[in-house]
């Protein structure tokens, strides 16, 4: 029963892989972007704002812990990936997310004073690999020759991003539960995302991009952590760490089946 949490929450982090790219042809990034944090503030607003007021004592002297999270998580991390869907696959923006662990086993090393198992760095070197391979479309001697491509280079970009907010989450431990450090970084991705929103063009919301954008506010945004954080607590952070590795995989196929993109031989290795 403990792994129907995590489970929930990686299919649901695959299938925004899809909704990622096909919100590329229908709507602005940075409008996607803005909508999902603002549309899952409000829904999550009338259930945790009064807890969040009662602990403002612990919030304000870690107001700005917060904020340079929710920037790196929140913010940028998904807007990056909105970005990155104009010039990549589905397939891709889901398998250079396995860089994560990889990156965070790293930086847990320089930040945390981790020391790293022999098993930890084939890993981490094998996930390296598997990237290579995927944005090379197989031909890791091109990389050399031409150059990774624009989409994703942004990936990668999302990836350190993510795995620098990941390990910043381990080294803070900002004591505020869970629920309500989830709210307090939508809240700083709206703030961060307003400028931008408003300077950018805009294509507006309709019945094309509608449901991406509530999929991406309520199953990506709040399904998925929510899950994550109960199954964190059921499993342990390094039980559960593992089925992360879950989610290249699901996007792949997700990608296949739902967008018909072809799952090449350098996919399958």
């Amino acid at each position: 029963m403990q792994y129907i949490f995590p489970l929930l929450a990686v299919m649901s982090w695959a299938g925004n892989t899809v909704i990622t790219k096909l919100s590329s042809g229908s709507i602005e990034p940075t409008e996607i972007g803005f909508y999902r944090w603002v549309w899952a503030a409000l829904l999550l607003t009338p259930f945790v704002l009064r807890q969040t007021l009662r602990s403002w004592p612990l919030i304000r002297p870690n107001l700005l812990k917060i904020g340079i999270m929710g920037t790196l998580g929140m913010a940028m991390f998904q807007s990056l990936m909105y970005f990155a869907a104009q010039y990549t696959t589905a397939a891709n923006i889901g398998i250079v997310q396995a860089l994560i662990p990889a990156i965070s086993l790293v930086l847990a090393v320089w930040v945390l004073q981790q020391r790293l198992s022999a098993a930890a760095v084939i890993g981490a070197a094998t996930a390296f690999i598997g990237v290579l391979v995927v944005v090379s479309n197989g031909d890791v001697a091109s990389l050399l020759a031409q150059g990774i491509n624009r989409g994703d280079a942004l990936m990668v970009l999302a990836v350190l991003s993510y795995a620098l907010y990941s390990t910043l989450l381990k080294h803070w431990l900002v004591p505020i539960p869970a629920l309500q450090m989830l709210y307090l970084q939508m809240l700083v991705a709206i703030v961060v995302q307003l400028p931008l929103f408003l300077l950018q063009p805009k294509t507006g919301l309709n019945a094309e991009n509608l449901p991406l954008v509530l999929y991406a506010c309520v199953a990506a945004s709040i399904v998925a952590p929510l899950a994550w954080m109960h199954g964190v607590r059921l499993m342990g952070p390094s039980r559960i760490s593992i089925f992360f590795n879950l989610m290249p995989i699901l996007s792949l196929f997700v990608a296949a089946l739902t967008l018909g993109e072809r799952i090449e031989s350098y996919h399958w290795l």
